[in-house]
């Protein structure tokens, strides 16, 4: 593809999201935190849970456990049994304690504000090192969420599957200052119409611009 290609293509990909950010002007991120410890942990039991579910556990949650040195030093069955709702307790427990006494370990109880530093603790991949960039830290950062993955697909601005790769297509089509923004947009277009399996594409505001690629076309 040549330079020009790529330039009419950002272009079109840019006009696309200026009527998806005007459509969804009240994206944010959903998890109700006020710390970024809070944060890294609801991001990290949000694996496999809807973001409602994980606001009601952590509305308990961060009653007691107020700070990393308060995960650090948690009881593993006391937290577990705190998050179970959330699925996957037993694992997230033991992530969010291990990376609770790293950051009091290495970073003096404070969460670290860079990609690197993020992902080298347990439990922490770049989309969750991502939401915490974006979020707290106003680093921007692409975060691919299966909302993200699944519209960005069907819309024709990725054609991977790996969220690494998605995430690196998704930074080069866009302004850096957008990645964190887009991020939200997409995730409430997932949700409000580019759902799954079955997209409501006859009422979405970008109907006449996406290739709906890999959705069943209706006879």
């Amino acid at each position: 593809m040549s330079r020009r290609q790529k330039d009419l293509e950002k272009e079109k990909v840019l006009e696309t999201l200026a009527i998806l950010e005007q459509t969804h002007a009240d994206a944010t991120i959903a998890l109700n935190f006020e710390t970024p410890m809070q944060l890294l942990v609801a991001t990290i039991l949000s694996a496999q849970c809807t973001d409602i579910r994980v606001n009601k556990v952590t509305d308990k949650l961060f009653r007691k456990y107020r700070n990393a040195s308060d995960f650090a030093e948690a009881d593993l069955d006391e937290l577990q049994e705190a998050i179970r709702s959330s699925g996957f307790f037993r694992n997230k427990a033991k992530n969010i304690v291990a990376a609770a006494r790293e950051i009091v370990d290495k970073h003096g109880g404070v969460v670290p504000g860079t990609m690197e530093a993020l992902t080298d603790l347990p439990g922490v991949g770049r989309k969750t090192a991502n939401v915490v960039l974006g979020n707290v830290f106003d680093v921007p950062g692409m975060v691919v969420d299966t909302h993200v993955r699944r519209v960005s697909k069907r819309l024709g601005w990725t054609d991977q599957d790996d969220p690494v790769k998605i995430e690196n297509q998704l930074c080069d089509l866009l302004p850096r200052a957008k990645w964190a923004r887009t991020s939200h947009v997409l995730i409430y277009h997932g949700r409000r119409f580019c759902k799954a399996p079955t997209p409501l594409c006859t009422s979405c505001p970008v109907k006449n611009r996406c290739p709906r690629i890999g959705v069943k076309r209706s006879k």
